[in-house]
């Protein structure tokens, strides 16, 4: 199994999940945040046809992670699977009207495992201010990737949910004395630092210090804030959980996201 993403941030996110057995292969998107032309683009840069995803999968409506994904998956047909509580605020059966439009929509709950042709996903719950945020990990039967992003703090459940996986990319949006002397309004402030916000490093590191390590070999920190944070600082929190154990740290961009890395 490997893993690549188109960006990670603020003004979009996107993660390629691919698994491949013999002759086949199945590509999943967790997350479509950006224009489509923009994911065609990023995914052609990683030598991928859209019309090759297995399917699209959505944490939660907020426009950096739903993006472009309805009018993707109906101009390539390609399934479309998120909550129903995520389905709800997008209003998705409003915006694919059409019966075969409608039959690319496909409901998945928290803790009910299912599979995408040789890949096993996991949904599991997170603290984070959307209608049913879900996030995921995913399995090729040998190796275990987790991801856990906008989320405002760590639960027991979260934190069972990820544990050994053998590589995990894991949110580390801002450091908390960057945000609290940063610009934004107070309301925003809080709104980011809250328990149902994002992850500040400190909070990162401590879910990455719960978490069973045995297997993990790289992490990967995510979603960092472009005004409240910097990788140096996203990588010295992990570095300080992970000691000498040999686990890889590396972060994703906005810009470019990172690029294939195997599980």
């Amino acid at each position: 199994m490997r893993f690549a993403s188109l960006g990670s941030g603020s003004e979009g996110n996107a993660l390629l999940v691919e698994a491949s057995e013999g002759a086949s292969t199945t590509r999943i998107l967790l997350d479509c945040g950006f224009s489509m032309r923009e994911v065609e683009r990023r995914l052609t840069a990683r030598a991928i046809d859209v019309a090759s995803l297995d399917a699209i999968v959505i944490t939660h409506e907020h426009a950096d992670h739903i993006g472009s994904a309805l009018s993707l998956a109906r101009k390539y047909r390609i399934p479309l699977i998120m909550s129903w509580g995520t389905g709800q605020a997008v209003k998705v059966h409003a915006t694919l009207k059409g019966e075969d439009d409608a039959a690319l929509v496909r409901w998945c709950r928290a803790d009910e495992r299912f599979a995408v042709g040789g890949i096993e996903l996991r949904p599991y719950t997170v603290p984070h201010d959307a209608r049913e945020p879900l996030q995921f990990v995913f399995s090729d039967g040998a190796r275990r990737l987790g991801v856990l992003t906008d989320a405002g703090c760590a639960t027991a459940h979260l934190v069972a949910a990820l544990g050994g996986c053998d590589a995990l990319v894991l949110e580390c949006n801002h450091d908390r004395d960057m945000l609290a002397n940063s610009k934004y309004p107070p309301s925003l402030k809080a709104r980011i630092g809250g328990t149902y916000g994002h992850l500040a490093n400190d909070s990162a590191a401590e879910i990455l210090g719960a978490i069973d390590r045995v297997k993990l070999q790289r992490v990967i920190c995510a979603h960092l804030s472009e005004q409240n944070n910097t990788p140096e600082l996203a990588m010295a929190a992990m570095s300080a959980v992970i000691g000498s154990q040999s686990t890889e740290i590396l972060v994703a961009t906005q810009a470019g996201g990172f690029d294939w890395l195997t599980c």
